[in-house]
């Protein structure tokens, strides 16, 4: 008797529908699994046997065929010893067929019977939700990120016995139901407040601008200046996730392993060391998996000492910058994962660190300084909207007790400002004035005469690429977003230009 069971398996952040179909035939006692299975999959057998075995009922003494349709794609991970072992107890008559086909199953056995969770349930339901079949046996540890979809019915067991009894009537177990306005009612507050940093006026103001649009930022200034400090609170000042934005989140974490919770509620801050690979920055393998970009989608990813970051490392950003996902092709098939973040990036001004600082004195020579500069290529800077110095504040600026700006009050004007762009945008399928293309600068980045005029003059005086052009006045009209000006002024320009110092002095 064959046996057919429905299950899932991912491939990217996407869960494909899989038919498992197990024959138990005269022979030699033997299991084989067919079907493009990875290593996970076939040492499955081995778990199956103790499995089965423990939770109180007989193994098959024949030979058992197990196929993973379609048998062009392939299947990793540990998701199939529990359809599996479903399948080798309905060929035995144990679990009737027609109760079977209504489930999808997915699950990790335990040699003792339990069932262990897996990653990737989020876009399991997700999937099964655009199905027939809406009921979905999931293991325990996975029933509250399960439970967020609604029209599908969720159940969690911890055993294979206990799935066993509920298919067979014998247990009653409910689905888990999660209600999701309530748990983004109940989001923690942020431990970290921009009110915590000191002084550094003109850098809480670059960072609002870049929030505000979405430009990528780099901050260039000596060690202790409070670079690391005002990057971990840019989230602070982000505006609270949609329900949408944290679907999406949350399909990248679960498929990654590294889901906390039902659902991803604070916008991710990912701030991977210098020593990272370009894979591990940007995803990929034999098998591919999201990266550091992906699981910064919707968030931030903080680059700390971004110039000693290896260049091949720096140079894999480039499209993931562009065009905000990232592109990676096997044998196999194409994968495409998000990758729509705000780049903060930190770096020393030189080697030693202290070049311009007015506290300390640099002891580098020009050729170091140049040489250490030049790790960072043009067409990565170019991708960078953003550059500002950040200088030391002197001692008495610390002893102060000043009351500092918060971050409630910073974030109130950059959703100001993104509302602004969300009606301006609505048809055009961006949300963000850093997103804009040629054709939209042109559009929507109107000039004033006498701005026209500044920027004539910073193009013949600044080495400035034609994409550092369009950055300027991306980053423009989003200081006039934040001034509620429906045309770029002198003064936003000149705010803007302020804003490439690389440009100036890097050169």
């Amino acid at each position: 008797m064959v046996s057919k069971i429905n299950s899932f398996t991912i491939w990217g952040i996407d869960a494909y529908p899989i038919d498992i179909e197990v024959d138990i035939s005269k022979g030699l006692p033997s299991i084989s699994i067919v079907g493009l299975p990875d290593q996970a999959v076939k040492e499955s057998k081995d778990r199956l046997k103790p499995a089965i075995k423990n939770s109180g009922y007989e193994f098959p003494s024949g030979k058992i065929v197990v196929n993973l349709a379609p048998a062009d794609l392939k299947k990793e991970g540990s998701y199939f010893d529990l359809p599996i072992a479903i399948g080798i107890l309905a060929s035995l008559n144990i679990i009737k067929q027609s109760i079977i086909d209504e489930f999808y199953f997915v699950g990790e056995l335990a040699l003792d019977g339990n069932v262990r969770r897996v990653n990737g349930i989020l876009p399991m339901v997700l999937k099964l939700k655009e199905t027939n079949k809406k009921k979905f046996i999931i293991p325990y540890e996975n029933s509250f990120e399960g439970g967020i979809v609604e029209d599908v019915d969720v159940y969690p067991i911890k055993s294979l016995n206990e799935c066993v009894e509920f298919l067979t009537g014998k247990r009653e177990i409910k689905p888990v139901k999660l209600n999701i306005q309530d748990i983004f009612k109940n989001r923690e507050k942020y431990e970290v407040d921009f009110k915590e940093v000191k002084g550094q006026k003109y850098v809480k103001r670059a960072i609002e601008v870049a929030v505000s649009g979405s430009h990528n930022i780099l901050m260039i200034g000596s060690p202790g200046s409070g670079k690391t400090m005002i990057a971990r609170r840019i989230p602070t000042i982000l505006p609270s996730l949609t329900l949408e934005e944290a679907l999406e989140i949350t399909k990248i974490h679960s498929v990654s392993g590294i889901l906390n919770g039902p659902i991803v509620l604070e916008r991710p801050f990912r701030s991977p060391h210098h020593t990272i690979s370009d894979i591990a920055l940007i995803g990929g393998g034999q098998i591919p998996k999201p990266g550091e970009v992906s699981l910064a989608h919707n968030g931030v990813l903080f680059l700390d000492e971004f110039s000693e970051f290896h260049r091949d490392v720096i140079e894999s950003l480039r499209q993931p910058l562009e065009d905000g996902k990232v592109s990676i092709s096997r044998t196999r098939g194409r994968v495409e994962f998000p990758s729509r973040f705000l780049l903060v990036a930190a770096t020393n001004p030189c080697p030693c660190g202290w070049y311009g600082d007015n506290q300390r004195e640099c002891h580098c020579t020009l050729s170091q300084i140049l040489k250490y500069r030049k790790k960072l290529s043009g067409p990565i800077l170019d991708r960078i909207d953003i550059h500002i110095e950040i200088k030391s504040l002197p001692g008495k600026f610390l002893i102060e007790e000043k009351e500092e700006e918060s971050s409630e009050e910073i974030r109130k004007r950059v959703e100001k400002a993104r509302e602004i762009q969300k009606e301006r945008f609505k048809n055009e399928g961006i949300y963000f004035n850093a997103h804009m293309n040629t054709t939209q600068v042109k559009k929507y980045c109107i000039l004033t005469d006498e701005s026209k005029k500044l920027l004539q003059h910073a193009l013949e005086n600044l080495k400035i690429s034609a994409r550092a052009y369009d950055k300027i006045r991306k980053v423009a009209r989003t200081i006039a977003d934040l001034d509620n000006s429906e045309k770029i002024l002198p003064q936003h320009i000149l705010e803007a230009i302020q804003y490439r110092c690389l440009d100036r002095e890097f050169i």
